[in-house]
């Protein structure tokens, strides 16, 4: 146990999931951050914009709906073979997918197969990241300190933050270079290209790291479920229900802020997407510090109890954040505050103490699965159809952004009630952790045999 301690250990392994994890995450978000303001233009030209956009939304939205699946395949696997062999092959995924939407020829140039092959991108896309973030909060969850894993899980979450900020800088600073004409024929491509060079480079850092060590023990024990899905459901299909609601608030607040806030200020308010992005930006790096301080906070306090207060204080901010955005008229500053306040910091109280949360309400033979199908598969509904409900609830409100408002609190309220339901458990995390301990201890007492 000493060895799996060595702080040197875990800062390598936090390391190389941190810089997967955030590679992973500019190549997700780097879709969102252009499919209102690009592809809604190139790929799904209509006489309508609404339309476009809520095409090119559509086409967002698939890369949720499939990510369930890839959780399902590579949980089933990081659970039967381990953890690092999958990571390393769902950082492959999207960064071949990243790459190669960056060379996908326009509507105007190939028809209908342009927007075919957007989507089949989008859907590899889905299926890597599906796997990557529950392998990439495990690693450092299971080669934490017990009493400071909600600090060293929220780690591998700053990939979110700081993928955020690549993808909406790179945009940002390619947009502020070119000219509309430049930016819309070729200026684009160069923030997709970039990922074959990043891909490389986590490649390389990921395969010079270990197993976790308690997978080792369910490794050495020959302890692996046969299907970790199925035992998964029998053993904890409350948790699954409750880490799913949890969730929602998440996917809700974040595709509010971090994606559809830009096409909203660009379109409705009418400011620049230049200014947009940067308070995207700022927001993203703000996340680098508050995410962790949040973990660390949750390990002090419980993690249920702070994510619940998190989910009705962050949903709340919703209102007098709109407010803002629609009456700050051209003031960058105001509408900046609007953005980096809520989604910055209020956001991480969320996000800070949620990887840990998930690990805790399974066993190490099931949780890879666990997390990636409570993460994934609630991300349907929280997140990947969120820009869509957005947009067109904007509609039907006439530009006012209130009924957007009132669907952040309805998803921070079902948050905050699963949050408290999963401190109430009586299937605690302490139970669970000594399902695990006692598999640990019976691995060693073979191997001393």
């Amino acid at each position: 146990m000493a060895k799996d301690s060595d702080p040197k250990v875990v800062r390598k392994v936090v390391t190389s999931a941190l810089i997967g994890a955030t590679i992973e995450w500019y190549d997700f978000f780097l879709y969102g951050v252009v499919a209102g303001i690009v592809f809604s233009k190139l790929y799904f030209p209509g006489e309508d914009p609404l339309i476009s956009t809520l095409l090119a939304y559509t086409t967002f939205a698939v890369g949720f709906v499939t990510r369930p699946l890839g959780g399902i395949i590579f949980g089933h696997f990081g659970d039967k073979v381990g953890r690092k062999s999958m990571l390393v092959i769902t950082l492959m995924i999207m960064g071949v997918s990243t790459f190669l939407i960056g060379l996908t020829p326009t509507f105007d140039q190939i028809g209908i197969a342009a927007p075919i092959l957007l989507l089949l991108l989008r859907i590899a896309q889905g299926i890597g990241l599906g796997g990557e973030w529950g392998g990439a909060v495990l690693m450092a969850y299971e080669y934490a300190p017990k009493n400071k894993r909600g600090f060293y899980a929220s780690l591998p979450q700053i990939g979110l933050a700081i993928g955020l900020f690549l993808a909406s800088g790179v945009v940002a600073l390619l947009s502020w270079l070119c000219t509309d004409e430049q930016f819309m024929a070729w200026g684009w491509r160069i923030a997709f290209l970039i990922s074959g060079v990043m891909v490389l480079v986590g490649m390389y850092i990921r395969m010079h790291v270990q197993e976790t060590p308690e997978f080792a023990a369910v490794k050495e024990r020959n302890a692996e479920t046969a299907i970790p899905f199925l035992d998964m459901m029998r053993r904890y299909p409350g948790n699954v229900l409750k880490g799913m609601g949890a969730r929602y608030i998440d996917g809700v607040f974040f595709n509010i802020f971090g994606v559809f806030s830009i096409s909203y200020l660009n379109d409705t308010v009418k400011i620049s997407r230049t200014d947009a992005l940067m308070g995207v930006m700022m927001a993203a790096v703000v996340m680098c510090f508050t995410i962790p301080f949040f973990g660390r906070v949750s390990d002090r306090f419980g993690r249920p109890r702070i994510f619940m207060w998190g989910s009705i204080v962050t949903a709340i901010s919703a209102f007098p954040a709109f407010w803002i955005m629609t009456h700050g008229g051209s003031s960058p500053l105001l509408i900046w505050a609007s953005v980096v306040i809520p989604l910055g910091v209020l956001y991480a109280a969320i996000y800070g103490p949620e990887a840990a949360l998930f690990c805790d309400l399974f066993d190490a033979k099931v949780r890879y699965t666990g997390i990636s199908f409570v993460y994934q598969f609630s991300g349907i509904f929280a997140s990947g159809i969120t820009p869509i409900i957005a947009t067109s609830l904007i509609k039907v409100g006439g530009g006012s952004p209130w009924l957007v408002c009132f669907y952040v609190l309805f998803a921070g309220l079902v948050s905050a009630l699963c949050a408290r339901s999963i401190g109430n458990s009586p299937q605690t995390h302490e139970q669970i952790q000594e399902e695990t301990s006692s598999s640990t201890r019976s691995s060693s007492k073979l191997s001393n045999a």
